[in-house]
């Protein structure tokens, strides 16, 4: 018995999108599966910096206090500004991006160049914002105190405003010794010696009766609860270790944790917008070059702008949750 194989033809194509799914060619699908597989990533930064920030949310630095600093501009109260700025720059390299996208789509070489340049010149200048911001965090500008108990105290004047330690400290001549493992103390490391030490921060303190402590607690008000002169004495008394800005270990603005997420959240952005300047000036020198006009498409250009907004996005969040809320 001979079998009998029957086929099945189809007048048409059982998917439109050919070798182009959804009428996208297959860089443009890969650059967006790469975006939403990132996206996956900073959620879960973001989801868990949500999750300690609500957990310690009594002692989480306050955004206004940590980030008021504005170059040339040494002494003003300015919350917020200078990152309000970065944030600018960096949505306004995304509408350069949009303009030299749709030069493309027209084919105009000397306009894809132009815009290109300036959206490499907002990244940059986006990188150097940020890295003054590390700057400023890390070393700090008030110092503080953190008790045995891990508690930071800050120190203010009858009005509530932040006094520096430079401001009051005593000066008590003393031989100090780094903590480092060549020393012998193995087990207490320090990267680097405090300015003051703390009885100097302390007798500094009693000398000056205008002084109060305010510790890292928020009322109901999110204000930090400022203590009385007896109380402000008696939590000295506890004083371990003088903080001096912020590192992965301490943070003179408040719980340590703050800092940790701070410094790999945006670093891990910034790395981000690092690699997107060096692939827009590798896509500019091809522009110059001629590589996409000889191709009659400047698609290239339309993935690395896909990337570009990508990053816009992904920094709007992260000011959101870092600075805003």
């Amino acid at each position: 018995m001979a079998a009998t194989v029957t086929t099945t033809a189809t007048t048409g194509k059982t998917w439109d999108g050919g070798n182009e799914p959804m009428g996208a060619s297959y860089g443009k699908l890969m650059m967006w599966f790469f975006i939403v597989s990132d996206a996956l990533t900073f959620s879960g930064f973001l989801a868990a910096y949500g999750f300690s920030r609500f957990k310690f949310i009594e002692t989480w630095p306050i955004a206004d206090e940590v980030f008021n600093h504005f170059p040339f501009m040494h002494g003003v109260d300015a919350p917020m500004y200078y990152v309000a700025f970065m944030t600018f720059i960096l949505i306004f390299s995304s509408v350069t991006m949009v303009l030299a996208v749709d030069a493309g789509h027209h084919l105009q070489k000397t306009k894809v160049a132009v815009y290109m340049v300036l959206t490499i010149i907002g990244g940059f200048i986006f990188l150097g914002s940020q890295a003054w911001e590390w700057k400023n965090f890390i070393k700090g500008e008030y110092g503080a105190i953190e008790t045995r108990g891990g508690s930071i105290l800050q120190f203010v004047d009858a009005n509530g405003k932040r006094v520096a330690l430079a401001d009051f400290a005593a000066d008590i001549p003393t031989d100090r010794v780094q903590k480092i493992k060549s020393q012998g103390i193995w087990f207490q490391q320090e990267s680097a010696l405090p300015t003051y030490t703390v009885e100097e921060v302390v007798e500094g303190f009693k000398t000056h009766p205008n002084l109060l402590v305010r510790t890292e607690v928020l009322t109901k008000d999110k204000k930090k609860t400022l203590l009385s002169r007896e109380e402000s004495v008696k939590r000295l008394a506890d004083a371990h270790l003088v903080v001096e800005g912020a590192n992965l270990v301490r943070n003179e603005y408040g719980h340590k944790l703050f800092a940790n997420f701070f410094f790999f959240i945006t670093g891990f952005h910034g790395f981000h917008v690092f690699t997107g300047v060096m692939l827009n000036i590798l896509i500019f020198f091809n522009v110059l070059l001629g590589t996409y006009e000889k191709r009659r498409s400047y698609e290239m250009v339309e993935k690395i702008g896909l990337y570009w907004h990508f990053v816009d996005l992904v920094w709007v969040f992260v000011f959101t949750f870092f600075y805003l809320v």
